[in-house]
């Protein structure tokens, strides 16, 4: 029942006769742009049937209320723009005023909206507190482990024990005995494969073979403090 009663209150009243072309002329004449038949009475909720608005608006370009435009098999219709009343040139710089001054206002807001999502970037790119205080928390954490660190220097305490310095030592020791070893046992070997060949052959060979001799930093560390006599690492066990 209620939605019966809600089509029949949507239901437009039919008009016919000079009703309906007062109706169909004035629509025109304020939307003042071309339409057909259809649009005109689909616009019109249908107060005007799409038949009789063809007949109105042909009628009414017979009396020259309205101009009609045939493109291919459409036609179109028009207010008689010399019917329509001139606008007075008061009114008309009231509209320019107008115009210009909600054009300067709409400049206005575009430059705000523009500072505000300026702003509001730099918000969101701002920790929030809940994050700050992640970051607090990790930091007093790094604090905290940096001064664990640095308590036995403070104290002086041995950071490393008599035990473990003696061996140390003796893997230093033995490790790089074992290096200058192997070191000469190459040094042979290529010295035999390399004594009929050009310099330049030999170089090219290192290269396909994927060999990497000591850099000048090698020999500059072999003289260093670290692997002198009297170093602590360098010294030979007796």
């Amino acid at each position: 029942m209620a939605a019966k009663a809600k089509a029949a209150e949507a239901k437009v009243a039919i008009l016919k006769g000079k009703e309906a072309e007062d109706k169909v002329l004035e629509y025109i004449r304020k939307m003042n742009r071309p339409f057909g038949a259809v649009d005109v009475s689909a616009n019109l909720k249908n107060a005007v049937p799409k038949a009789a608005t063809q007949k109105i608006m042909v009628a009414l370009a017979e009396k020259g209320d309205l101009v009609q435009k045939t493109y291919g098999k459409t036609t179109f219709f028009v207010a008689n723009q010399a019917h329509l009343e001139d606008m007075p040139a008061e009114k008309l710089a009231a509209l320019e005023a107008e115009v210009k001054k909600i054009d300067e206002e709409n400049k206005a807001l575009a430059a705000e909206v523009k500072s505000i999502g300026a702003e509001l970037a730099k918000l969101k790119s701002t920790p929030t507190d809940s994050e700050l205080a992640v970051e607090l928390d990790k930091a007093e954490a790094a604090v905290h482990k940096a001064r664990g660190h640095l308590e036995p220097l403070r104290a002086g305490t041995p950071l490393i024990s008599a035990e473990e310095t003696a061996q140390l030592n003796a893997d230093w020791t033995r490790w790089r005995n074992e290096w200058v070893r192997r070191r000469k046992v190459f040094s042979t070997f290529w010295s035999l494969a390399t004594d009929t060949l050009a310099p330049q052959q030999a170089t090219e060979l290192a290269e396909d073979l994927g060999i990497e001799f000591d850099t000048p930093e090698h020999g500059v560390l072999e003289r260093g403090e670290l692997c002198s006599a009297g170093s602590v690492l360098g010294k030979r066990r007796r």
